[in-house]
């Protein structure tokens, strides 16, 4: 009973720690475009070693100098067999004295932390 305990144990742990493994999502490339007055459109490459519904890139988010979230793209399941992943967002409203954004990227366990990636927006 002692030794099953024992393995059991360490069976649990090993899979927290693999889990865990997969790191921070990291925004690796994104592009921006002006599709309107203040309306941009947003194309982002992450790259996240998803292991699966437990540890995944789940979103990105796209925000202003001050911190302020503009716009999030939900990414709904993981991205196994797929890095990096590239995914767009179009429609995002922003004001008129924003000159640059940065696009961060978040997974199920880290939340953000990992590398972010700042645009310039077009005039």
């Amino acid at each position: 009973m002692k030794k099953n305990t024992c393995v059991f144990a360490l069976l649990l742990l090993s899979s927290l720690l693999n889990g865990a493994d997969a790191g921070e999502a990291n925004v690796v490339n994104a592009t921006v475009s002006k599709t309107g007055a203040g309306l941009y459109s947003f194309s982002v490459t992450v790259q996240h070693e998803d292991s699966g519904w437990d540890h995944y890139a789940n979103q990105w988010e796209v925000v202003d100098p001050q911190g302020k979230v503009l716009g999030t793209r939900i990414l709904v399941h993981p991205h196994v067999r797929e890095q990096p992943f590239t995914r767009s967002l179009s429609g995002v409203r922003i004001g008129a004295g924003v000159k640059s954004v940065t696009i961060r990227a978040q997974d199920l366990v880290h939340g953000y932390g990992g590398t972010s990636f700042t645009l310039n927006l077009p005039d």
